[in-house]
């Protein structure tokens, strides 16, 4: 069995001005894909706006392998509607895991990521060491659809015994 390099957890927060695919609005839920791994989301009725404050555990073995987050409108007799994905940069994130850092002062910005067309940033994303732990806060813009972002939050987790990165 391959060893792992870590467990990646995903706090999906809320989404912004997602596309519409009912009649009045959506009933949208998240599933993140990474190679053969698919975690799926709760459905937030009736709201374009959804809190979800959901977290997702992805165990990283190819920390290269892409991660997408996809966005769906739930529906009960038809096949669910596609809103949206993007592609979750993980590498800057990893790389400043790999320097290893520990005991920063709470609130410290470690490294900005500025949004490019290969990243589907919105904007700067900061990754910051916060409450003992180092964490990127991100927001998405979702491709393949008229509007919409995802608001998501990354933190890396270390296994005992892991290959680490």
């Amino acid at each position: 069995m391959e060893e792992l390099a870590g467990l990646l957890r995903i706090r999906v927060k809320k989404g912004i001005n997602l596309a519409r695919r009912d009649s009045l609005s959506s009933d949208p839920f998240v599933v993140i894909t990474m190679g053969t791994q698919k975690l799926k989301g709760r459905a937030v009725e009736n709201n374009c706006n959804p809190e979800w404050n959901e977290e997702m555990t992805l165990a990283i073995k190819h920390p290269n392998e892409p991660v997408i987050l996809s966005v769906y409108d739930k529906d009960t007799f038809t096949s669910h509607d596609k809103m949206g994905d993007a592609q979750i940069d993980i590498k800057p994130f990893l790389e400043v895991h790999k320097l290893g850092l520990q005991e920063l002062p709470d609130g410290t910005v470690i490294k900005r990521v500025l949004p490019t067309k290969e990243n589907c940033l919105a904007e700067e994303s900061r990754i910051v060491y916060h409450n003992g732990k180092i964490v990127q806060d991100m927001i998405l813009v979702l491709r393949n659809v008229e509007c919409g972002e995802v608001e998501i939050q990354l933190e890396w987790i270390e296994i005992p015994g892991g290959r680490g990165l």
